[in-house]
């Protein structure tokens, strides 16, 4: 009986696989194991017939091309990372983020009208950024004197220009109280679309851009109130997930929050004078 043979117009060869898992884990810190190859393969097959090549092993071999590596590299991350996301995706945090996190922060601040900054470290397509906001301009509108600005950013390109938008489809919405979809969606004149927009006044307060958590250095401020890093760290080595840690809480103020995903509670013990107050939430 003959062996099989790997069809190379089909599969990466194990020598190209290699390649590109280790250039996505030293570019953004993402481990591809085996069992991630079947999903990069189907994802990279679009790629490849955009640039005319004949199969993936092609592809690989003109990656690092010098002409075109950077704007390769690009798409390639665009290609790998993982988006999920949804609004109120872990509701408890938001709710914490109301009822403890903010009233705190206030009082730290020691002035009326303190402007609270927020950081969405992994924003994706920026449903994780607008509930903040959501639920900040609920709290102003509720009697709370603050202003806030919100930072989101993401690796991927592709994502953050969804973000910008602020565009959804309305069957994301299912997650958003009925009464915060009536005053902070609008719908689209084309109801054919299924589409909706947020509103430009939770629009103005949210900034997004494309930053590398993998960088020796943030272009970041270093009094942030709070900052989101949830469902990310999971996919980095333990010793890059204490660096990443370590490198955000730099940037929060002193009593400054930070809120991780519910996989990735064990993040503290990494980080010396990291105080948990809740299994996924932190202060520094």
């Amino acid at each position: 009986m003959m062996p099989a043979v790997q069809d190379t117009a089909v599969h990466l060869s194990d020598r190209h696989f290699r390649t590109i898992a280790e250039l996505i884990e030293g570019q953004v810190g993402i481990k591809l194991p085996q069992g991630k190859r079947l999903m990069l393969e189907g994802r990279l097959h679009k790629r490849v017939r955009a640039l005319n090549f004949s199969d993936l092993n092609e592809y690989v071999e003109n990656l690092f091309e010098a002409d075109h590596f950077d704007t390769e590299l690009t798409h390639l991350i665009d290609v790998v990372t993982t988006n999920k996301t949804d609004f109120f995706r872990e509701p408890q945090h938001f709710a914490f983020m109301r009822d403890v996190a903010i009233p705190a922060l206030l009082k730290s601040h020691g002035r009326k009208n303190a402007n609270l900054k927020i950081w969405s470290s992994a924003s994706s397509t920026g449903m994780e950024a607008y509930t903040t906001a959501m639920v900040l301009d609920d709290m102003t509108r509720s009697g709370s004197r603050f202003q806030y600005r919100i930072l989101g950013t993401d690796i991927s390109t592709a994502v953050l220009r969804l973000a910008k938008t602020a565009i959804y489809t309305r069957d994301v919405l299912a997650p958003v109280p009925d009464h915060f979809v009536k005053r902070y969606f609008s719908s689209s004149r084309d109801k054919s679309r299924g589409e909706v927009r947020v509103v430009p006044e939770l629009r103005r307060t949210t900034h997004f851009m494309r930053m590398n958590l993998m960088d020796k250095s943030y272009p970041v401020d270093r009094d942030v109130d709070i900052i989101f890093c949830r469902n990310v760290l999971i996919y980095f080595e333990r010793e890059t997930q204490r660096k990443v840690v370590e490198q955000l809480c730099s940037h929060l103020r002193p009593g400054g929050y930070l809120l991780v995903g519910h996989s990735e509670s064990m993040i503290h013990s990494a980080v010396p004078g990291l105080k948990q107050v809740q299994p996924t939430i932190f202060q520094v």
